[in-house]
């Protein structure tokens, strides 16, 4: 996304020309639903989130809306090339971390944007070409992966990279003349520096099945088919008034490749058409079990990029709109269960779990692994018993050597031994039967032992 309002709105009109999936939308007792957005989302595994700005966390209206209701953050500028590498070789990370620290201060994910895009490159990146910007790419993904190690859920690895219209094609920029395989060098870069961190293609007008999303979905089938590690796609869905017919199509099939998909850059115009559009989109990814999580790009509409259009889901002022209740009124209707977002490792081992059992009024938990020669991510399903939960307590034992580095979505007591994780605000209360996710990764050899799981 960029830090200035494009020409991208002529694009919209593709989405304009879509339909528009609307439908009543199921509300669930009271007693039941969740009320925010992060929490509600929690529920089916997922996670809502916003991209903020660094230089609005002194906003007392922005980040009470932003601690409230989210639980994942994107930095919408903060870590780019030109923000993190301002002069060649000199890495400034100040905002960048500045992101990172409130989403951990929210016990949320985190997810990076982004680190290889056409536009937003320094002014030295900009005058370069050939092995020299190769080189000079390749070592920028490297120290930005690097130095965020274990503390990014998922990175935008490579953003916008394919054309518009109707060629399917790869757009030419400066990266792209430095060679075709450029995309695979830098997700194996990625890889290296960062094992851990989900990594994700991101790019816009690709929401229905057109020329543009299929280039890039034929760029994700034979990544696969190469062991070229790549795990998610990004779409960044900013609609005008309609959305394609086969939004939810569109993501299944790559779903169906075996990648997760993210909506990464939501908003949508205003007009009679928004919050029934918005929950269209939310529906669609509860809808496909790999659809992890959904990003609106920004809070407020002041806050956003598209000057007039009030796309978001808070007025300027911060009040919620009916766009808002209509998402919230969708997750909480609920959908199918994302599957572990867990990291992959290089090695790409099988997942083991284990699973306490779940007793009547209380909670259980299950372990998913995935480990790689000297270090693991580990997330854990909560699921409430028969009765709601109003918190949770999961317990459980490292082997010995084995050590707690990052936790997400809890927090902890221990990092050794004994480790004890805690729910943090969004995601201690769960109706009955209701599930929640969070996650840590170590170093050392991940936990083998069934979880413990207490409610409140």
């Amino acid at each position: 996304m960029p830090l200035l309002k494009r020409n991208r709105f002529l694009l919209l009109a593709s989405a304009a020309a879509g339909v528009v999936v609307a439908a009543s939308v199921a509300v669930i007792g009271t007693a039941e639903a969740a009320s925010t957005l992060g929490a509600s989302a929690a529920q089916s595994g997922r996670y809502f989130g916003a991209a903020i700005a660094a230089g609005r966390l002194g906003d007392a209206t922005y980040t009470g809306i932003l601690n409230r209701e989210f639980n994942s953050v994107t930095p919408e500028n903060e870590m780019k090339w030109d923000a993190t590498e301002p002069s060649q070789g000199r890495f400034t990370y100040t905002n960048g971390d500045r992101i990172l620290n409130q989403g951990i201060s929210m016990g949320a994910k985190v997810r990076g944007h982004a680190l290889l895009w056409y536009q937003q490159e320094p002014g030295w990146a900009q005058s370069m070409s050939g092995t020299a910007l190769r080189n000079a790419m390749m070592n920028h993904v490297t120290q930005v992966a690097t130095h965020y190690k274990g503390k990014i859920y998922a990175w935008d690895v490579v953003n916008e990279a394919f054309a518009d219209g109707g060629s399917g094609a790869r757009r030419d920029s400066n990266l792209q003349r430095t060679g075709n395989d450029w995309i695979e060098a830098a997700f194996r870069a990625a890889r290296a520096a960062d094992p851990a961190a989900k990594l994700c293609y991101n790019d816009y007008n690709t929401d229905g099945v057109n020329a543009k999303s299929t280039g890039i979905y034929n760029m994700v089938r034979d990544f696969k088919s190469r062991g070229v590690p790549i795990d998610c796609v990004g779409f960044q869905s900013h609609l005008g008034t309609g959305i394609p017919g086969d939004y939810q199509a569109n993501l299944q099939r790559f779903a169906d490749l075996g990648v997760d998909v993210q909506i990464t850059e939501l908003d949508v115009a205003q007009g009679g058409n928004q919050a029934n559009i918005y929950a269209s989109v939310t529906r669609a990814c509860l809808a496909v079990s790999r659809c992890t999580g959904i990003t609106v790009w920004g809070i407020r509409d002041s806050d956003s990029w598209r000057t007039g259009e009030n796309p978001l889901l808070f007025d300027n002022s911060g009040n919620k709109k009916a766009a808002y209740t209509s998402v919230l009124n969708a997750l909480n209707a609920g959908g199918t269960t994302s599957p572990s977002p867990s990291s992959p490792s290089p090695s790409a081992p099988s997942p083991s779990a284990s699973t306490s059992p779940q007793p009547g009024g209380a909670c259980s938990a299950s372990v998913s692994l995935n480990s790689w020669n000297g270090g693991f991510v580990a997330t854990i399903k909560v699921t409430a018993g028969s009765a709601p939960v109003n918190g949770w307590t999961v317990s459980l034992s490292l082997p010995s050597g084995s050590a707690v580095t990052s936790t997400w979505s809890a927090t902890n007591s221990g990092t050794t031994g004994n480790v004890t994780f805690r729910n943090v605000s969004y995601n201690g209360q769960l109706a009955a039967g209701g599930v929640t996710e969070f996650g840590f990764q170590g170093t050392g050899t991940g936990p083998t032992a069934t979880p413990a799981c207490s409610a409140a």
